[in-house]
């Protein structure tokens, strides 16, 4: 039995309790959804649970292709038993296709399809809007090194490589999505989570959007369509 016991951290969607065991914490999944940098905020009942199960699943399929994480198991519904992390404070941005903010930053073409993936870092901070940054930025104000850039950035299109051909295999599309890497001893290692909320997902025959995009662009049905994708990559909610 886990005992739950001070929080420690709370984000936008998931709360962080110690345990016990002081090298493993109790990741909560709320039902709780933002956009637009917390600026818009419901809570979605059931999403923390499909959630919860969903990221299970992504982080058992990569760990079983070699890509180390720091889930260790699920609790309950809506918890999960994972490793203490010394999380580095950049995300770390795949882009299949340009959709999103690429398109207004850049002014280029919505869908369009990229021929090699496109790798962006962007700096952890809400209130100045999660800035994108470069490598120069990592190092200068020593949020990572070089190696653990270079760590970072295998891993990323690793996990993108790994993922597109499973979601192509179900009939989707992984268009975008964002990951986070922490510090475990002297390894880099996947942490956060892999869900719907942090990454674009479409229909690959109708190109309906399947993600969260659902509730920043007030399109509705977003627990539905994260159970949508969770039924076609065979994960059972």
């Amino acid at each position: 039995m886990i005992i739950k016991g001070n929080l420690i951290s709370e984000g936008k969607a998931k709360s962080l309790f110690e345990t016990e065991n002081q090298q493993e914490l109790l990741m909560v999944y709320r039902d709780d959804t933002s956009a637009f940098d917390g600026k818009k905020k419901e809570a979605l009942k059931g999403k923390g649970e499909i959630n919860n199960i969903f990221n299970a699943h992504i982080m058992d399929y990569l760990a079983n292709n070699g890509i180390d994480t720091h889930y260790i198991k699920t609790i309950s519904k809506n918890e999960s038993l994972v490793h203490r992390l010394d999380m580095l404070p950049v995300e770390c941005v795949v882009r299949n296709i340009a959709t999103g903010s690429i398109c207004r930053r850049l002014g280029v073409e919505q869908g369009l399809n990229f021929e090699e993936p496109l790798f962006e870092f962007f700096l952890k901070d809400d209130d100045l809007g999660d800035p994108l940054i470069n490598d120069n930025h990592i190092i200068a104000f020593k949020w990572g090194t070089e190696k653990e850039i270079k760590i970072m950035k295998e891993k990323t299109l690793a996990i993108n490589k790994l993922l597109c051909e499973k979601f192509s295999d179900a009939g989707l599309i992984l268009v975008d999505y964002k990951v986070e890497f922490g510090r475990k001893g002297d390894d880099i290692i996947l942490g956060d989570e892999f869900t719907p909320d942090g990454c674009r997902i479409w229909d690959q025959d109708t190109g309906e959007s399947l993600d969260k995009d659902r509730f920043r662009k007030d399109l509705g049905n977003v627990v539905e369509s994260y159970q949508i994708v969770a039924h076609k990559l065979g994960i059972t909610i």
